[in-house]
């Protein structure tokens, strides 16, 4: 009996002996071995994953853009341990207050829809890399935090702020007009190059499907990651700048109020384009300094975000006149030998347009040289009444299809928000201002020498340079020379050649002139040694202060590389300072440097000159 007792006991243990191990292996088997079992007692969550914003070269391959890591920290209410965080250490961490702590954690769960206490909500955006990376040694300790981490952008090279612009949080208008493509935390571009070619920069946004415990902590990916959708990169933008070329020209306009812009003539690439004051792109990096940098910004009363060089509308002065004498040529009003005498002014009854004291105008090319008002107001008036006295009407507007065609009155294209057309004055604008059939010519016979209604952009200055440059045809002035990787055709905009109405053998005679406006006329100043320049300078008359100084050029003469507008606010005549710089401009792009020592003196003096209160908006001027 005994020994059926015992043979019963051993068969007992060794079942239950057989059990435990069989245990054990479905234990092993549903927990570690068997995904589907630990998919069940986890929950997933899909994670947004964020692309590389593309980016931003030189035409030198000179990096201008790039990518910085930002941290948002996101909070699941329910899962946070809160009577075992160590708020004091998380705040420390985090370098914030614990009033701070208690206000991004506690939302109004039951009357605010955007929150939900099982849902991850964002508990504090925008941290810095280096912040962050202190607080992530110990996020393990904060079940319920996790992060999510974004782009935002630096600048190695502080120049081009008005041309590169900045990107920004979207706003709730943005996101619904998107139909998806933006949700609530992303960022776009707000302003210059990142704006308009956002399409191609921003990349797409991806999702990994991970699983977490209980506690929050991450177990793995859903389905060994089957769903995810990795997120893919935005195209990096090769751009037509020149960086050396434009902190050159940032620096000549510094304390001074004006703009820049120098082209290609024969691509219309932008090499430079520099607005006065102009500010450091890095101080509108996202962070907790930003809007301090803006309000600064926006209320200086010389507007530093003001884009002068294709927002400003400036009457252009003399640099009007070669292209109304190619225009005049064309219509036959003038012959390239035609002369005029010229006797200290135009005059037409009470009307008087001094001019100053200059040698004769024997040819068109001379009336450039010595810029004669009395000359180009009397090619205006030929040309206004074409058709006779009494049918103003006619003329002008055969004159404004001709403007038009130089790209005048209305936007070029140019390949950055917010370009404002300038004003060409026409047949309505002046049955408005005068009545219809009750003006004449001589009502605004100042528009032949650049005054009057007639305005333009600095943009459009430079690109009647290089109209001249290419002998009467000019591409859309653009920024953008190739997206890596782009097949699509988005900038063969910028490949089409625009022609003026002027045939180019009538721009021979404009282009002798303006060689000698550099040789022997006003422009002496913006002449460079070993080099054929051409150019013309204007002092436009202002009557709220001291007269503006432009000037627009291109060289060599011959197979032209660089043309240049330069405008500088009551700076005077356009022989002072808008000359020099724009000289100065073309030697560093063509030399690579100043090289003459009478030339280094200029430049040292240009840099000097001081027409208003210095600003200029860095992160050190920021922070003092």
């Amino acid at each position: 009996m005994q020994d059926l007792y015992q043979d019963r006991q051993q068969v007992l243990i060794g079942v239950v002996i057989i059990g435990t191990i069989l245990l054990i292996i479905k234990c092993f088997q549903i927990q570690v071995w068997d995904k589907s079992y630990q998919q069940q007692h986890s929950y997933r969550r899909a994670v947004t994953l964020y692309p590389s914003r593309g980016l931003v070269y030189d035409r030198n391959n000179k990096l201008l853009v790039y990518n910085s890591a930002m941290y948002d920290l996101m909070a699941t209410y329910n899962r946070i341990r809160k009577s075992t965080i160590d708020t004091a250490k998380f705040c420390h961490l985090l370098d914030i207050d614990k009033i701070t702590y208690q206000k991004n954690l506690n939302k109004d769960f039951k009357r605010d829809k955007r929150f939900s206490p099982r849902k991850p909500f964002e508990f504090l955006t925008k941290i810095p890399a280096k912040r962050f990376a202190l607080f992530e040694e110990h996020l393990y300790q904060f079940p319920g935090f996790e992060k999510v981490q974004k782009n935002v952008r630096e600048y190695p090279i502080n120049a081009g702020g008005h041309i590169l612009g900045y990107i920004s949080e979207v706003n709730a208008k943005q996101i619904d007009r998107s139909m998806g493509l933006y949700q609530r935390g992303d960022y776009a571009g707000a302003s210059g190059l990142e704006h308009f070619y956002e399409p191609q920069l921003r990349g797409r946004r991806g999702v990994e499907h991970i699983l977490k415990d209980k506690w929050g902590r991450r177990q793995g990916k859903y389905k060994d990651g089957v769903d995810d959708i990795p997120a893919q990169s935005g195209f990096d933008l090769v751009t037509s700048l020149d960086a050396d070329l434009q902190r050159y020209g940032e620096k000549l306009l510094q304390n001074k109020t004006g703009a820049i812009v120098a082209i290609e003539p024969s691509t219309g690439e932008i090499l430079a384009l520099v607005s006065a004051p102009a500010y450091d792109p890095g101080i509108l990096v996202v962070g907790k300094k930003r809007k301090d940098a803006f309000k600064k910004l926006q209320g200086d009363t010389l507007k530093p975000l003001f884009n002068r060089a294709t927002m400003a509308k400036y009457p252009p002065g003399s640099i009007f006149k070669p292209i109304l004498a190619a225009i005049a040529l064309q219509e036959k009003v003038l012959t390239p030998y035609r002369g005029m005498a010229c006797r200290g002014g135009y005059i037409y009854g009470p009307l008087r347009v001094g001019c100053h004291g200059h040698g004769a105008t024997s040819d068109v090319g001379k009336a450039i040289q010595y810029s004669c008002n009395n000359y180009f107001c009397q090619t205006f008036r030929e040309v206004v009444n074409i058709y006779g006295f009494d049918y103003p009407e006619k003329g002008l507007s055969r004159l404004v299809d001709h403007l038009y065609a130089f790209g005048l009155g209305k936007k070029l294209g140019v390949d950055i928000p917010n370009e404002q057309s300038g004003h060409v004055p026409t047949v309505g604008f002046f049955n408005r201002r005068y009545g219809k059939n009750r003006w004449k010519f001589s009502h605004f016979v100042s528009i032949g020498i650049g005054q009057g209604e007639i305005e333009i952009t600095p943009i459009q200055m430079a690109n009647l340079a290089a109209i001249v440059a290419n002998r009467g045809y000019y591409y859309i002035p653009h920024f953008a020379k190739e997206f890596k990787g782009d097949t699509s055709s988005v900038l063969d905009i910028y490949k089409e050649r625009h022609y003026t109405k002027v045939h180019p053998k009538h721009f021979d005679i404009v282009v002798k002139g303006m060689e000698d406006v550099i040789l022997a006329g006003t422009g002496r100043r913006a002449a460079i040694p070993g080099m054929k320049v051409c150019g013309k300078t204007g002092t436009v008359e202002n009557p709220h202060g001291k007269d503006h100084s432009t000037f627009i050029a291109f060289a060599p003469k011959d197979n032209p590389k660089i043309a240049v507008a330069v405008y500088v606010e009551n700076g005077g005549y356009g022989s002072t300072y808008a000359a020099p710089i724009a000289s100065l401009i073309i030697e560093k792009y063509l030399k690579d440097s100043i090289q003459a020592p009478q030339r280094q003196y200029l430049e040292d003096w240009i840099l000097k000159q001081d027409l208003v209160t210095k600003r200029y908006y860095s992160k050190d001027t920021l922070n003092r």
